[in-house]
């Protein structure tokens, strides 16, 4: 018997991270950074609803900051086992946790300096490059298709997910002993769409006591569009965008989008379908990334240019240095600016969003998805002022949205990708999904023949016995206030900004000082209500 617990991503997109206990062994799948609104970001700090030392192993399905970021917590909690990702994957971690911690320790010393100035106890960073450097010592190559056993009576095997560079599925046997049982589960990672650069369509074979689904998509169906049917949706925001006679600013993740946007762009240009344009691409870890892409090149489908050309297009400017990005924000038109986070919650895209966002003439383009809270999923809903680094911005510049560059499945190509998976006798768990994506997508699944009594919707930290027949939940190992209050999708910290926005608006439509100070007067008996 094994019992398997969900310490991250159900409920929200972000933070997976999956227990499985059993006689043969403990390990982990994915330990992941909590992103999106202050309330999800807190969840980082709490300690793990587990013993980080007495975890045997950890699997990795791939790079993402979501699904890697919290391993350097981990080592420094006290955790010392192999973990074991495809050889893509480990090259992509030399830069990421390492990128990581420099923003943990960057991230501490900013909140110190406030907190030293109201007399508050200063904080420690979430990791150090110590912890990343640890991390990395640790990690394991494996490729695709290949058996390994990482503990006796345990054996994996890596399928791929066509994710992003060196994204995995990952396949478990479990020996269960004395019974003579085999559990077999299959944890999907995140699986990307059927139409995508670089990567082939996810595999993996059939079978299974259990699956374990990302459900990101689980609820939206996108058109159906080629590699060449998307390519010309980008020509024609761009051929847009840079005719309004400013920049095209677009959010992007430093892993895989920006290497998909550089080729589409690098095609464009050598076609002359789009304007002679400047491309900058500020993000340090995506030029470092960029770098690993050109070293697995030989393995990639799909490109569209000669292999030794790839992201070397003259018109392409790396940017490294701060002061190198801060020219870039004096560039007052004809720039195209790829810069990360692709949610713009953090980072070097949030200085150009202020730089453009309150230009008419240019346009922010936005190509992935946007988890609610973030920066990105305000200006995208529609928001006409913005807080930035404590300062107000008015959003005046053309917001673009094209969502044909995801790295995710979608709602049919999850379903399409479980039912080829099938039988499977146990159950199947939807996790890395928002509430209302797997609630539809388990209705979805139930249409198309899985029995609804075996499609699980684990709660934050709900744990389960899995045994023949079907799953039985065990409750929740600790109660998270995040997850009941609703707050992965909207906390008080968007909430509080919404309102001072408002009122600033307010104060500034009031005909006078007396109706502003009426206002002023309405609000203070409120609160001492």
């Amino acid at each position: 018997m094994a019992t398997l617990t969900f310490c991250g991503a159900a409920g929200t997109v972000t933070g997976s991270c999956s227990l499985l206990e059993s006689d043969r062994a403990d390990f982990l799948v994915d330990c992941g950074l909590f992103q999106g609104n202050k309330t999800t970001r807190a969840l980082n700090y709490a300690p793990f609803p587990f013993d980080p030392p007495a975890v045997d192993f950890l699997i990795l399905t791939h790079a993402h900051i979501d699904h890697s970021g919290l391993l350097p917590k981990l080592v420094k909690a006290g955790f010392r086992g192999p973990i074991y990702a495809t050889p893509a994957t480990v090259d992509l971690l030399e830069f990421m946790l390492l990128d990581g911690a420099s923003i943990q320790q960057s991230n501490a010393e900013r909140t110190n300096r406030k907190r030293q100035r109201r007399g508050q106890p200063l904080v420690e960073p979430l990791y150090t490059a110590v912890d990343a450097e640890e991390t990395l010592k640790l990690l394991r190559p494996f490729e695709y298709e290949k058996w390994f056993e990482p503990e006796p009576g345990v054996s994996v095997r890596f399928w791929n997910a066509g994710h992003i560079l060196g994204s995995a599925s990952a396949e478990v046997k479990l020996d269960e002993g004395a019974s003579g049982n085999t559990l077999r589960l299959l944890f999907s990672g995140d699986l990307g769409p059927d139409e995508k650069v670089f990567h082939p369509e996810p595999d993996a074979p059939e079978g299974f006591d259990y699956i374990i689904c990302e459900s990101t998509y689980g609820n939206r169906e996108r058109d159906d569009y080629s590699l060449e049917t998307r390519r010309a949706a980008l020509r024609e925001e761009l051929v847009g965008g840079l005719a309004r006679g400013g920049n095209v600013v677009i959010p992007s993740f430093a892993v895989e989008r920006s290497q998909e946007l550089l080729h589409d762009i690098g095609v464009l240009l050598a076609d002359g379908e789009i304007p002679d344009a400047d491309v900058y691409l500020d993000s340090p870890l995506a030029s470092k990334v960029t770098k690993v892409f050109i070293k697995h090149a030989p393995a990639l489908e799909d490109i569209a240019v000669d292999e030794s050309a790839l992201f070397r297009d003259g018109r392409f400017r790396l940017v490294q240095s701060v002061d190198e990005s801060k020219a870039v924000n004096r560039i007052d038109k004809g720039a195209i600016i790829i810069s990360a986070s692709g949610m713009c919650d953090a980072g070097r895209i949030q200085h150009h969003i202020k730089a453009n966002i309150w230009r008419p003439e240019c346009t922010l383009l936005f190509v992935g998805y946007q988890s609610p809270g973030t920066l990105g999923h305000i200006i995208t809903g529609g928001a006409r002022d913005v807080r930035i680094h404590g300062k107000e911005f008015k959003v005046r510049a053309n917001i673009r949205r094209i969502g044909n560059y995801s790295a995710h499945a979608d709602r049919g190509e999850l379903a399409d990708w479980i039912l080829e998976r099938a039988p499977v006798v146990g159950g199947l768990f939807l996790n890395h999904g928002e509430d209302k994506s797997r609630a539809e997508f388990r209705e979805h699944l139930a249409g198309r023949g899985i029995d609804r009594d075996k499609i699980h919707r684990p709660a934050f930290d709900e744990s389960f016995e899995l045994v023949a027949g079907s799953a039985t939940s065990k409750g929740r190992v600790r109660q998270v206030a995040a997850a009941e209050e609703g707050a992965f999708e909207r906390d008080w910290y968007n909430d509080y900004a919404a309102f001072n926005l408002e009122l600033a608006n307010r104060l500034e439509r009031a005909k006078d000082g007396a109706e502003r100070r009426r206002l002023i007067e309405k609000l203070a008996a409120a609160m001492e209500e």
